[in-house]
């Protein structure tokens, strides 16, 4: 069986209905590497352990301006589609897959909801610290600046390499790493562009958008490392239960971050 991989999703009025919505990009990038998407509607955060039990790997997809309150912050000059909603749920399903030592992968506003539920904080707007545009909306498929990656980090292994294009989608962008996480890879103004775990997990956030880049092996890498780290967490949780009482879960928890 394909490991399921969660992709949470944007909530949009429509014709006075609030409906989901996510890039048909993002769930193509995953079964393209090997995994079944299941795109999550926003819930309320009581949900969140009953929806990470039924997954294997959780994918946060972009969106807007996560809500300045939850690191700590006011409401900034400049925001995008803020959605207090959408920013609990996704807090709390990071709160839950942590739990479950599930793999996490956070895109774009994905990886400053990542930082955020490890209590980190954010750069409200970019143009004021930097001359370089990271929002280059029509650029959303082309190389715009290069990041430079860490060569002891995960993401280093995963991609294969220590420098490469990335499109710019953000305006938005890690300020102080929240505790458990380091940058691992930044662009040429500095602006941190991924950050992963500090111990073995599997937890990697990234700045630009992997998915409308697939056509380039090093973008796709991120995705089929999602997939295979999934699989391997679901092989591991799979043998435990088997092997000791399905109460216990400290088995399971080493297990995986030996695999991460």
């Amino acid at each position: 069986m394909k490991p399921r991989i969660g992709v949470t999703c944007t909530q949009v009025l429509r014709d006075d209905r609030l409906i989901g919505e996510i890039s048909r990009a993002f769930t193509d990038a995953v079964t393209r590497t090997g995994g079944i998407p299941m795109v999550l509607p926003v819930l309320e955060g009581v949900d969140a352990d009953d929806v990470i039990a039924g997954l294997d790997g959780l994918l946060l997809s972009g969106g807007g301006d996560v809500v300045a309150s939850y690191y700590g912050g006011s409401p900034g000059e400049v925001e995008y589609s803020v959605d207090d909603a959408r920013d609990a749920w996704e807090l709390a399903l990071v709160s839950a897959a942590r739990e479950a030592a599930l793999p996490i992968l956070g895109v774009c506003r994905g990886v400053q909801v990542l930082n955020v539920a490890f209590g980190g904080t954010l750069i409200q707007h970019l143009p004021n610290i930097t001359d370089i545009s990271h929002r280059q909306l029509d650029k959303d498929l082309e190389i715009v600046h290069e990041v430079r990656v860490d060569p002891a980090s995960m993401l280093a292994r995963i991609t294969g390499r220590q420098v490469f294009g990335v499109n710019s989608l953000h305006h938005q962008a890690v300020a102080r790493p929240g505790s458990g996480l380091r940058p691992v890879a930044w662009a040429p103004d500095g602006v941190v562009e991924a950050v992963e775990s500090t111990d073995r997990s599997a937890v990697l956030g990234v700045q630009w958008h992997p998915e409308l880049l697939t056509d380039q092996p090093v973008h796709n890498r991120v995705f089929s490392w999602l997939v295979q780290a999934s699989l391997e967490r679901r092989d591991l949780v799979n043998a435990a239960a088997f092997d000791a009482p399905a109460s216990s879960t400290e088995k399971v928890v080493g297990l995986v971050d030996e695999v991460a």
